[in-house]
């Protein structure tokens, strides 16, 4: 019976897997304009500009197979700070462009389906070099921070939110990607939400190799209350929502 059941679920996926191939009805089949490749900053935003790669291009350079043999969770921070100069280039790994954009199209560190890259980054800051603490949202076009909202409480929210989850609370910085659905939907679908999802694997993997760069730890959050972490970062849960999280700071190992 058990053995039915799961060939039953099987064959179901396999199925729904099938039926979100059918591209046909999507809104880049109908004409519709393709959605912001960035979200929007609000009239007045305050805007940080990051130091650029010519800056710490050198700074972290780093051996690619000891950087993938040496890649593990992280949890042991120290409570250091991090400096501006890495928190840009975290920044610039998981999300930053590899050229200008062009055509609606902006090439970037990571690969996307269809290169539409429906995440958005955000950065809760604790510990910064440079940066209040607050919640900050990555600029990938431009390579700024733009201020969300103030840090107050920000490092018990962020432990309550992931569900008690100490070692968060204790980092320099935690990284969280939302995503927004519509922005994959228009090219594909129902599809849409399995490829934001390997999104943002994709993401937080080049997240762990900078890490090992740049002289920090880290270690990927799945387990987190959904409607207190859009709620800490200010999202509607429906149109935006939290995808994954990863708490940065420096280790004792």
């Amino acid at each position: 019976m058990k053995q039915d059941a799961l060939s039953q679920s099987r064959a179901f996926l396999k199925d729904s897997i099938r039926k979100q191939l059918d591209f046909s009805q999507t809104d880049q089949s109908r004409g519709v304009a393709a959605p912001p490749i960035e979200k929007p900053c609000a009239a007045g935003a305050r805007l940080i500009d990051l130091p650029g790669p010519e800056r710490w291009r050198g700074k972290f350079a780093a051996d690619v197979v000891a950087a993938i043999a040496n890649r593990k969770s992280r949890r042991a921070f120290t409570g250091a700070a991090l400096g501006l100069d890495e928190t840009a280039f975290l920044l610039w790994a998981t999300q930053g462009l590899r050229g200008k954009p062009t055509e609606g199209h902006a090439y970037r560190t990571v690969p996307s389906a269809g290169c539409r890259h429906a995440l958005e980054t955000y950065v809760a800051a604790l510990r910064v070099e440079g940066l209040e603490s607050a919640i900050y949202r990555y600029l990938p076009l431009s390579h700024r921070l733009v201020f969300e909202r103030p840090g107050e409480g920000l490092a018990e929210g962020l432990v309550t939110a992931t569900l008690g989850q100490t070692f968060v609370g204790r980092a320099a910085l935690t990284l969280a990607w939302s995503a927004v659905p519509y922005r994959m939907e228009w090219r594909y679908g129902l599809a849409a939400h399995k490829v934001i999802a390997l999104d943002a694997g994709h993401v937080c993997q080049n997240l762990y190799l900078a890490c090992e760069a740049a002289g920090a730890g880290t270690c990927a959050v799945a387990a987190y209350d959904q409607e207190a972490m859009d709620d800490l970062l200010g999202l509607d849960g429906e149109n935006e929502f939290t995808i994954y999280l990863a708490p940065v700071g420096k280790t004792r190992d």
